[in-house]
C-alpha cells in the first residue's frame, strides 16, 4: 500500500479562538500521548539496559530541521530507538524517522510506528516532514544496512543518495550518527529469507539463540554502547553540475564520515559487554 500523496504547500493555519485546543492532529498519526507512556520504557533500555554513552549531542540542532543520518545494524533495528530517546532525553527534541516500505506489510508494526513519530520512506513524507521543521532520522544503507552477517557487523553498505538530494534541495543540515554496540544484540548467523517472504518481510533473522529458544532467543542482548552525533555537514550544489550526480557524491561522502566514527567509536572499547 503507498503512502498517502502529502500537500506540501499548505497556508497559515487561522487564529484559535479563546480558550480553543490549539492541538492539531498530525499528518502522519503521531500520538504524543504514547510517547510518552512508552518513555519510560525506552529510558529504562538507554541508561540501564545498554548504558548508552552519547558524545556530540550539541550538534543536534535545537530548532529547525535538520537530517540525521545513522549506520543500521542486524535484525531488529533497536539503534533507531535509541536515537530517537537520546535526542529526546539530551536535546529535548522529538525525532522524527522513516521506516521501510515492507512494515506497510506488518499493520500493526506500522501503525505503531506512526504514533511514534514515523512515516513510511518516501520523498513526498519527506519532505513534508523537514518543510514542518522537523528532525528526521534516516538510515541510508536500507534493508542491506539490517540484513548484514554478523561477520559483516559495522561495514557500512552503499548509502541511497536519496538524503543527500533532500539535504541539497531543501539546504537542511546533515548531522552524522555513528552507533556501536547494536550489532551484537542479535548476532545474525543466517537469514530464513522463504519464511521472510511468506510473512511479507525480507527475511527472518537466524542467531545461535532465535528460533531455537522461542521468544526467550528473541531478546537482545545486553551489550554496551556508543553513539557519536557529529559535526553538521552543509552540502553546496557546484555550478554545471547535475545534481543526482552531486548527491551520490555527497552520499559516498556522508558513508565514508560515518564509518570513520564508527571504527573511532570501536577502537574506545575494550569488551563487547563492558565497554
Amino acid at each position: 500500500m503507498a503512502a498517502p500523496a502529502i500537500p506540501l504547500d499548505v497556508g497559515p493555519l487561522p487564529a484559535p479562538e479563546p480558550g480553543e485546543d490549539v492541538r492539531h492532529e498530525d499528518l502522519f498519526g503521531l500520538d504524543p500521548e504514547l510517547r510518552q507512556r512508552i518513555l519510560p520504557a525506552a529510558r529504562f533500555l538507554y541508561e540501564r539496559y545498554w548504558r548508552i554513552e552519547v558524545t556530540g549531542i550539541r550538534h543536534v540542532p535545537t530548532s529547525g530541521p535538520a537530517l540525521l543520518v545513522a549506520n543500521h545494524s542486524g535484525a531488529i533495528p533497536f539503534e533507531g530507538a535509541m536515537i530517537v530517546t537520546a535526542v529526546e532525553l539530551r536535546r529535548q527534541r522529538m525525532l522524527r524517522f522513516l521506516y521501510d516500505r515492507f512494515v506497510e506489510n506488518l499493520a500493526p508494526v506500522a501503525t505503531f510506528y506512526d504514533k511514534m513519530g514515523g512515516a513510511v520512506a518516501t520523498r513526498e513524507n519527506a519532505v513534508a516532514l523537514l518543510k514542518a521543521g522537523e528532525l528526521l532520522l534516516v538510515f541510508p544503507e536500507g534493508v542491506p544496512g539490517v540484513a548484514k552477517s554478523f561477520s559483516d557487523r559495522y561495514r557500512l553498505r552503499s548509502f541511497s543518495p536519496g538524503f543527500a538530494r533532500l539535504a541539497l534541495a531543501l539546504d537542511v543540515p546533515i548531522v552524522p550518527v555513528a552507533v556501536v554496540g547494536a550489532e551484537e544484540i542479535y548476532p545474525v548467523v543466517g537469514r530464513a529469507e522463504g519464511v521472510g517472504r511468506f510473512l511479507g518481510v525480507p527475511y527472518v533473522p537466524v542467531t545461535p539463540f532465535f528460533p531455537l529458544l522461542g521468544v526467550l532467543g528473541a531478546l537482545p542482548l545486553p551489550t554496551k554502547w556508543f553513539m557519536r552525533f557529529g559535526k553538521p555537514i552543509r552540502l553546496e550544489g557546484q555550478e554545471g553540475e547535475a545534481r543526482w550526480q552531486r548527491a551520490r557524491h555527497e552520499a559516498m561522502r556522508v558513508r565514508r564520515t560515518i564509518q570513520e566514527m564508527v571504527v573511532r567509536l570501536k577502537r574506545r572499547r575494550r569488551s563487547v559487554f563492558f565497554g
